[in-house]
């Protein structure tokens, strides 16, 4: 069982790393274009283009979409860090067999924030890259990935019991 609890925490740190990572890098998009094949790369924040970096060129609609992707991926970090406080704390302050029902509850919470994140900057966003060789970057990827993870973690908890 301590095996098990260690592995969902290291887990669970894993994803808070990458949901920081995911979310500060500029590399939800990625691709080249020119004559020259110069690439450029674009995330949550800026625009960058053979390492200089500018304002996202997104029109006034859009910009509504994007802001709610970066409200959204933010809450999923707090959460996700609020829900590993949690967990610290009912681990050593709840009773035997009990279970991770906070902890659990909260991480869900952080789950439904990056899937919502994420299907905004997915269904909104994504069509101002129509190069050939643009596609999803890193960042991107690493958000689907503590999607999942997430899931995971947050069933997880509310399965576990303290033994």
């Amino acid at each position: 069982m301590l095996v098990l609890l260690a592995g969902i925490f290291v887990v669970h740190i894993a994803t808070v790393v990458m949901l920081f990572v995911s979310t500060i890098a500029n590399v939800w998009m990625a691709g080249k274009t020119g004559v020259g094949q110069v690439t450029n790369s674009s995330g949550l924040w800026q625009e960058c283009s053979n390492g200089s970096c500018t304002k996202l060129p997104f029109n006034d609609d859009d910009l509504s979409a994007l802001k709610a992707v970066q409200a959204f991926m933010i809450l999923a970090i707090i959460f996700s860090i609020i829900s590993l406080i949690m967990f610290v704390v009912q681990l050593f302050n709840m009773e035997k067999g009990k279970r991770f029902y906070i902890t659990g509850a909260i991480m869900l919470v952080c789950w439904l924030f990056i899937l919502i994140a994420v299907s905004i900057y997915t269904d909104k966003l994504t069509g101002y890259y129509k190069g050939s060789q643009d596609h999803h970057g890193y960042s991107f990827i690493l958000a689907w990935i503590c999607f999942c993870f997430s899931f995971i973690i947050g069933i997880l908890y509310l399965v576990l019991r303290k033994k």
